[in-house]
């Protein structure tokens, strides 16, 4: 054989043992992001739930069965925690009022409403159900009763709070109406300093000689006393006072960062929910006018606050926050300098009841890819940002992310919805995007790809939806946010990935810590 002969076979030799090494790296990188996707499941969460145990038409059990029969996989339930409202007249507040109370779960029982999640969950062990509350931690009053503009304000600026399991936990929310929640300070020592009136009135009453008139003015002094620090008392009764007054317009936002804090502390969760809704109401009182009821869109409350695990970015109402470049993706931006959580987004349904026009439980759901099917894995899952909002469009279809994820370094490194991908240098960044719908069948969507507030690429199809989209505008040394929105039949919201320095895990909420928090 001549010697050219054999090294033009060992060439081919090397070039086949290459080819192979290739595939078979080939073949492990693939296997190896199929099975890094196949650590987490896929499960469908309805959240924003109301049973009868505060304003819903449907008891947990109900609630429960419907939820099975749609093909669900966790129920959330949120029920009003306080509706508990009054209003005092000057200067007898606490003695001229007017109460109102309608069913929350303070009038329903906190131990009654956990047993009763308890039971239904015994009886359905496929379906995971979440006990929760929304809650509105403050409200408070302007103008008048005699001039016609008392008006009370942010009713339903609400939050919505999940992962508390022990009823001392949700007793002690610092809350409007919750008298659970009061302390004694300084206030309640002040009000009840009208009791020292005995001491004079005691004195008073008793005669100066034996056999002195028992009508004297003294006695008229001191049943005077008496009388008014009955009033007084009363008036200030209970003591204890709430962490904020309903008669103080001045205290911003730091009635909610106090209620974050609190179910933070206790290893909670907690949602802004539904910043951008408006809700006004007017009720008559008789010969003194009407009294307006109102909450203005807050969209400013994830600025104002800090320390919440996210936001409803998805319901039936209007929403600018979720548009590119607009408020999420500024938050997404922040410095570290800021060292704010990043919040993660998810679909708010506010159920009620079957006589909500459009409304059923599986109409809006929050997507959770979870490592394990209990309530646990359910909590992780929203903590971390594994997760997207899906709403049903005309089609009565529901589009399912089937996979999003950056790749890099030849598809060897990658990261997916709610994680970070540090390319270290790498330029070759993928996105690999899958869409289907819930039915399999062929429907039209409008696909657009942000990375960092700005629309990156975008794309007409149907379903079943797939696309490898080189990212060749990378810039350098920059940190980079990826996110998907879908519509053309119904809304798809994912939350996002992150390219760029590896940010540690956030222990408070939200989906990643800048490190200079860590």
């Amino acid at each position: 054989m001549s010697i050219g002969k054999r090294d033009g076979q060992m060439r081919g030799a090397l070039r086949l043992t290459s080819a192979f090494a290739m595939a078979v790296l080939f073949l492990y990188c693939t296997v190896g992001r199929a099975q890094a996707w196949a650590d987490r499941q896929q499960l469908l969460a309805t959240v924003h739930v109301h049973s009868t145990a505060s304003t819903g038409e449907l008891t947990v059990e109900a609630l429960a069965e419907r939820a099975e029969l749609l093909g669900l996989d966790v129920l959330i339930l949120t029920d009003n925690f306080s509706l508990r409202y009054e209003y005092g007249l000057w200067p007898l507040p606490g003695l001229l009022k007017r109460q109102i109370r309608f069913p929350s779960v303070l009038e329903y029982g906190i131990e009654r409403y956990l047993d009763e999640i308890a039971e239904a969950q015994s009886r359905h062990p496929r379906l995971i159900i979440l006990p929760g509350v929304e809650v509105a931690p403050y409200y408070y009053w302007t103008g008048s009763l005699v001039e016609r503009t008392l008006t009370m304000h942010n009713a339903q600026r609400n939050l919505l709070v999940l992962g508390l399991t022990k009823p001392e936990d949700y007793r002690s929310l610092p809350v409007s109406g919750n008298s659970g929640s009061y302390t004694f300070d300084w206030r309640g020592a002040v009000n009840g300093a009208p009791m020292l009136l005995v001491i004079p009135a005691i004195w008073l009453w008793r005669p100066l000689r034996r056999g002195a008139d028992q009508r004297s003015p003294r006695r008229t002094v001191a049943c005077i006393l008496i009388v008014l620090a009955v009033a007084l008392i009363a008036n200030a009764w209970p003591l204890s006072q709430p962490a904020f007054s309903s008669y103080d317009e001045r205290l911003g936002y730091r009635p909610y960062q106090a209620l974050i804090d609190d179910v933070r502390d206790k290893g909670g969760l907690v949602f802004w929910s539904m910043t951008e809704a408006r809700d006004f109401h007017q009720y008559g009182a008789g010969p003194l006018g009407t009294v307006t009821i109102k909450t203005e869109p807050h969209p400013e409350s994830l600025l104002q606050t800090t320390g919440y695990t996210g936001f409803g970015g998805l319901y039936q109402d209007g929403r600018t926050a979720i548009k590119p470049g607009e408020l999420w993706d500024r938050l997404l931006q922040l410095p570290a300098t800021e060292q704010r959580p990043v919040p993660v987004l998810i679909g708010e349904l506010g159920f009620h009841g079957l006589s909500d026009a459009g409304k059923d439980l599986h109409r809006l759901v929050t997507a959770l890819w979870v490592k394990e099917r209990t309530i646990a894995g359910v909590l992780e899952s929203l903590r971390s940002g594994h997760a997207y909002a899906v709403g049903e469009g005309d089609h009565h279809v529901q589009l399912r992310l089937d996979e999003f994820r950056v790749l890099c370094q030849g598809g060897t490194k990658s990261a997916s919805v709610g994680d970070s991908l540090d390319p270290v240098g790498a330029r070759d960044l993928m996105v690999r995007l899958s869409v289907t719908a819930s039915d399999h069948g062929s429907h039209p969507v409008k696909v657009r790809l942000i990375r960092s507030g700005q629309v990156l690429a975008q794309w007409a199809g149907e379903t079943p939806f797939d696309v490898d989209w080189p990212d060749t505008t990378v810039p350098t040394d920059e940190r980079m946010i990826y996110r998907v929105e879908i519509t053309g039949s119904g809304e798809l919201l994912s939350n996002p990935i992150f390219v760029g320095p590896v940010l540690k895990p956030n222990a408070a909420g939200g989906l990643f810590q800048h490190p200079a928090k860590a």
